[in-house]
């Protein structure tokens, strides 16, 4: 027995010392990268890491990125980027530790990294132990990862703020809940800067040939700020950037003889920012009447397809469409004058079957707006639409393509 005991003694000895020597070594990796960006917040994180990139890349400086998102991505100094592999395809925090022993290889001037924390106390051990940035993005507080994070969107806040640099600097877009941030900053020695999206003009935004939002942009040109880098140049490099995989695109199709506008918002599944995307694309008018809501529901997010079904009395579609499990979970939400517009389709169709009735459900010469969350049925649906041939608007711009594979795809204006 008393030689059981030695071995498990040993044992743990061996996994002390070894966790010190990671950590040892991992801090002298940190020590090499002399700033390191941590971008956070609820919604448009993978666009604001790879904005923030091509901005220093404009200035000159050697910079690599990482992106969580839709497709995690590591982006190398010259702006390629390879996806990241993990095992079993399952996401970790540690994974940040491989990516910084990565990045220093480059001996980098910055290292930006999208924040792959939800749970506070992992929010805060990502920024103590793993990044330890000093400078902090904190882009916005939305309804989403209420479980993690909530109740309240007060609650939201003070979570995000467990990755604020303690003595460094936090950029934020967020306007409602400021006053509860520069609380939290102020406990950590953090100086807070509030970014105005304003600052931003209309024809610094005509640089883009991408769907991206002036507070992205702002925030952006605030970090380059910070490190040295002109608003110019600054511009110049976010302009050539690619962007993410997730990004808001439109594509035209053509389906059963029906010109159709289809507009992939699954990237932002929380109701604000979903709205926000589809008020920008009706704006620029990408998208027109009429307008078809196709929501896509899982059987583990049912309260996120419930707000779904909610915010479509604020889009006021002409046709909603509900694919998907527990439809039902979106279609009681859906407000009574609304009813009559449902079309429902849920469970687990073939992919042949799943584009025929979306496009039947929808009438010619419109538009579809895909939202809620994109896995399931929604990557079957966006693979199927994929493959349809495009039209060309009169102007003569050609159709835009819909499926992103790696680096997001560019959409026509």
């Amino acid at each position: 027995m008393a030689y059981l005991y030695l071995v498990l003694v040993l044992c743990c000895l061996a996994l002390l010392v070894g966790g010190v020597v990671e950590q040892r070594n991992h801090y002298r990796n940190l020590t090499r990268i002399p700033n390191r960006v941590l971008v956070n917040g609820i919604r448009g994180k993978s666009s604001i890491t790879r904005l923030c990139a091509g901005a220093l890349r404009g200035g000159g400086r050697t910079v690599v990125a990482k992106t969580t998102g839709t497709a995690a991505r590591f982006i190398f100094p010259d702006a390629t980027e390879e996806p990241v592999h993990r095992k079993f395809g399952i996401a970790n925090v540690v994974e940040q530790i491989g990516i910084v022993r990565r990045a220093a290889v480059y001996h980098p001037d910055a290292l930006v990294i999208e924040c792959m924390a939800v749970m506070p106390a992992l929010q805060e051990t990502n920024q103590s132990k793993l990044i330890r940035s000093n400078i902090g993005v904190l882009c916005n507080v939305r309804e989403d990862h209420l479980a993690e994070m909530g109740p309240t969107l007060d609650d939201v806040a003070r979570s995000l703020s467990r990755s604020m640099p303690v003595g460094g600097i936090c950029i934020t877009a967020e306007r409602d809940r400021l006053d509860i941030l520069q609380e939290e900053a102020d406990r950590r020695d953090c100086h807070l800067i509030a970014i105005d999206p304003e600052s931003v003009t209309d024809k610094e935004m005509d640089g883009f040939g991408w769907i991206t939002f002036k507070e992205n942009v702002a925030i952006a040109l605030a970090v380059a700020e910070q490190l040295g880098v002109d608003r110019h140049s600054a511009l110049k490099g976010m302009w050539e950037a690619p962007p993410d995989p997730g990004a808001l695109s439109v594509a035209r199709v053509i389906s059963d003889g029906k010109k159709l506008r289809f507009a992939n918002v699954f990237a932002a599944n929380d109701p604000e920012s979903t709205l926000m995307n589809i008020q920008q694309l009706q704006d620029q008018r990408l998208i027109t009447r009429p307008l078809t809501m196709v929501i896509n529901c899982r059987p583990d997010r049912i309260e996120r397809n419930g707000q779904m079904g909610d915010m479509s009395g604020r889009v006021q579609p002409e046709k909603i469409v509900l694919i998907g499990e527990v439809t039902k979970s979106a279609r009681m939400r859906v407000p009574a004058e609304l009813q009559d517009r449902i079309v429902d389709i849920g469970g687990k169709l073939a992919p042949d079957s799943l584009l025929k009735a979306v496009t039947e459900a929808t009438p010619a010469d419109s538009s579809i707006v895909a939202v809620g969350n994109i896995h399931g049925q929604g990557e079957v649906l966006i693979h199927e639409l994929a493959g349809l041939p495009g039209w060309t608007c009169e102007d003569g711009s050609p159709s835009a393509s819909m499926l992103p594979k790696t680096t997001g795809e560019r959409i026509d204006r």
